[in-house]
């Protein structure tokens, strides 16, 4: 007596096209419970209609089939949950990333409002600073550890920025997407001396331009401050200077940041 159910009825248990169950059996995915030798008539246990619906959702949020699979050949039910709270997490970074990028699109569509350029010549700056070859794609994450990591040694030392934190991107950063970015946190004479991560920033001048919200539409206030630049100054091969007057340690709010763009002039 044949078991199991015929591939069209199984098709109407689980909301699969016999098509698409062909080709599952084919790469080995969800595979029948059993194959007639002389016709090839597939057939499925009603039982097996739970790991069909299991890969049509997981399908539906274009998890791989290579990850499905792995899914699917968990030996427990806490490893088949552990495995989609990944895949779920990398949805919801994805989306999140799809958010601001149609955010920073409609800002872009809009009419820009003009920028306001100041000049400031910086005399030497005593900061605690990291700094590492960073690729554009792991700036964030950067900025993010070495500021926590800077904030930290000043707590420890029982002491407060004495300024403004910020970070400096070197000419290469911007023309291979990739190069040395510095962070820093200004500190007071005397403090944390014997530091190996103590430093001074150079004396320079600067035209200053206010960038307000998020840093992935930072690039706007770069195009303006950079065409100013372009047309009443003399621009330095030196590092752009970054400085957050309210940053991702300021507020988890980003349209409310505030970012100095420090463009180096003769």
């Amino acid at each position: 007596m044949t078991t199991g159910v015929s591939i069209g009825e199984f098709s109407r248990l689980c909301h699969l096209s016999a098509k698409t169950l062909r080709y599952y059996h084919d790469i080995g995915l969800l595979v029948p419970a059993a194959v007639d030798r002389g016709t090839g008539h597939r057939r499925y246990q009603p039982e097996q209609a739970g790991d069909a619906h299991l890969i049509r959702r997981l399908r539906g949020l274009d998890m791989p089939l290579a990850e499905i699979r792995t899914v699917l050949a968990a030996p427990a039910a806490q490893a088949r949950v552990a495995a989609l709270a990944r895949h779920l997490d990398r949805m919801e970074a994805e989306l999140t990333r799809a958010r601001e990028v149609v955010a920073s699109l409609r800002r872009l569509l809009d009419e820009p409002p003009p920028i306001t350029v100041l000049y400031r010549a910086q005399a030497p700056v005593p900061v605690l600073r990291r700094h590492r070859r960073v690729a554009r794609a792991d700036v964030a994450e950067w900025c993010r550890v070495s500021f926590d990591e800077l904030f930290g040694a000043l707590a420890g030392a029982g002491t407060d920025p004495a300024g403004v934190p910020g970070s400096t991107y070197s000419p290469e950063f911007f023309e291979r997407d990739e190069g040395e970015v510095v962070t820093f946190v200004p500190v007071l004479p005397g403090v944390l001396d014997a530091d190996p991560r103590r430093a001074e920033l150079p004396a320079r001048r600067y035209a200053v331009a206010v960038h307000a919200g998020p840093f992935a539409d930072c690039d706007l206030t770069y195009g303006a401050l950079g065409a100013h630049v372009a047309a009443h100054d003399e621009a330095l091969t030196e590092p752009i200077v970054e400085q957050y007057l309210v940053g991702p340690h300021h507020t988890a709010d980003p349209d409310r940041y505030r970012t100095e763009v420090c463009w180096p002039v003769r």
